[in-house]
């Protein structure tokens, strides 16, 4: 192990290449697993969150995500983490699928989930957060795709994922 915090480890693993040749492999282990949740109204609008990220220097537009934790179950993080973060209860929920996001350095999953039948509330964000939510239209969300205002893994894959449901 070289690090480790309460989020993440890194660690360094001797490996033999394809070539044969001995070589090193360096693994960022995420202790909890990544959920994304797309809020879709029923006129087809979606709920984004806008929030700076750190390790990009950059302001970013993703669909509310979160950690979840050992012992709890993805889908009651993904419920979690819609209200904390837009306010949002859904009254159905879909799950669209795991993927793994970024599987040449990491073990990280994401779980992704489609939250409809919307009902809105106040926000509580986590003290680490500060929000900005907004609600888009369907049109206007994949156009921020295009222009490269949302660049997030899951974000991208499940507003594809709605693009398919859509055509």
């Amino acid at each position: 192990m070289h690090y480790e915090n309460a989020w993440i480890s890194v660690r360094e693993d001797q490996v033999i290449r394809p070539d044969g040749a001995p070589g090193i492999y360096g693994v960022v282990h995420f202790k909890n697993r990544a959920i994304g949740v797309l809020p879709v109204e029923e006129d087809g609008s979606v709920w984004l969150v806008g929030q700076y990220r750190y390790p990009l220097d950059a302001y970013s537009w993703e669909i509310p995500e979160g950690g979840c934790p050992p012992g709890e179950s993805p889908e009651e993080t993904a419920r979690r983490e819609l209200v904390e973060e837009t306010g949002l209860t859904a009254g159905h929920w879909e799950f669209l699928g795991t993927m793994h996001l970024s599987n040449s350095v990491s073990d990280e999953v994401g779980y992704l989930y489609r939250a409809t039948q919307l009902t809105p509330g106040p926000n509580q964000p986590e003290p680490t957060e500060q929000l900005e939510v907004r609600r888009v239209s369907w049109i206007e969300a994949r156009a921020m795709i295009d222009r490269g205002e949302i660049t997030d893994s899951m974000s991208v894959v499940a507003l594809l994922k709605e693009a398919l449901r859509r055509f």
